[in-house]
């Protein structure tokens, strides 16, 4: 096909760069390792006009579920890594594909400084954590953003991103819903504690021995409400354990949806979501929305 970026790679793997590693194919893929590298997205930007291809960002693969095995859509795979901490002014600066858990622990253990400390074993990048607004044990990323740096695809500039500009809510953000925008910074206040509500709970004890280990992206659903977890309403409808060919939820945690990582296929993470929504809606009156981006 005339008019194909050199820099894209065709029939690429990409199933590794998510947390259930199923094998997926995509149709076009692309790995962003600089800043000087972002302006290409605007020629990306107009090839998919001109196929009809989504563009799909994926970070860390801690927040995303490809749908199917053979992905018509151009990935890019964010890699814009590192940050810094200002001890004085308590600001946080990111790149985009900073790993959250990480720089949580280091604030801690090299700076004394313990107010994301329950985000720590949290999965995913910074990228992932704004767009998506992720939280945990009452506390969430959005009350700390400041402003972000980012690039309009469409409109081949850059921007800033202001608080008010991103709308933060519940795992919601203004770029959830604006694909054509690409995160590559953000800045964080740390100078206070910005939580929804109080927890002391023991974070890394959770993460640790609480948590399944193997393939997955952490809780699927989003939580209906405090009093009634996603996790609770899958067991009450007595799918905990449930399994869909290599699809299926934890024993030990209902909500975290795992694959087997060798005969699971994209497909069948989505006949048990899909299966679990209906369930849960006819026999509690629920719905269950995902927490996890499914692309």
């Amino acid at each position: 096909m005339k008019g194909i970026p050199l820099f894209l790679q065709e029939n690429a793997e990409v199933g590794q760069y998510s947390g259930y590693k199923t094998r997926v194919t995509a149709r076009y893929f692309y790995e962003i390792k600089s800043p000087k590298e972002v302006g290409l997205l605007h020629e990306i930007y107009q090839f998919s006009q001109i196929t009809n291809l989504p563009i799909i960002f994926i970070s860390g693969g801690t927040n995303i579920l490809f749908s199917q095995s053979q992905m018509q859509a151009i990935i890019i795979k964010n890699s814009l890594d590192g940050w810094e901490y200002d001890t004085e002014k308590k600001e946080l600066h990111c790149q985009s594909n900073a790993i959250i858990t990480d720089i949580a622990k280091a604030l801690e253990n090299d700076f004394g400084q313990d107010i994301w400390h329950r985000f720590i074993g949290l999965p995913g990048t910074i990228a992932g954590s704004v767009v998506g607004n992720a939280g945990c044990f009452g506390l969430e990323v959005g009350p700390f953003f400041v402003s972000g740096k980012a690039f309009d695809m469409k409109q081949n500039k850059l921007i800033t991103l202001s608080a008010d500009d991103m709308k933060f809510d519940y795992r919601h953000s203004f770029l959830k819903e604006n694909r054509d925008i690409f995160l590559i910074s953000a800045d964080f206040d740390l100078s206070k504690l910005r939580e929804k509500y109080a927890s002391d709970a023991d974070v890394i004890d959770f993460r640790e021995n609480k948590q399944p280990k193997g393939n997955s992206c952490g809780s699927f659903f989003k939580n209906p409400s405090r009093e009634n977890p996603a996790g609770k309403l899958i067991e009450q409808v007595g799918l905990k354990g449930f399994r869909n060919k290599g699809a299926f939820f934890s024993d030990l945690h209902s909500n975290f949806l795992m694959s087997d990582g060798e005969t699971c296929q994209p497909e069948d993470l989505i006949e048990l979501v899909k299966m679990t929504q209906k369930i849960v809606k006819f026999e509690t009156g629920f719905d269950l929305e995902p927490e996890i981006r499914i692309v």
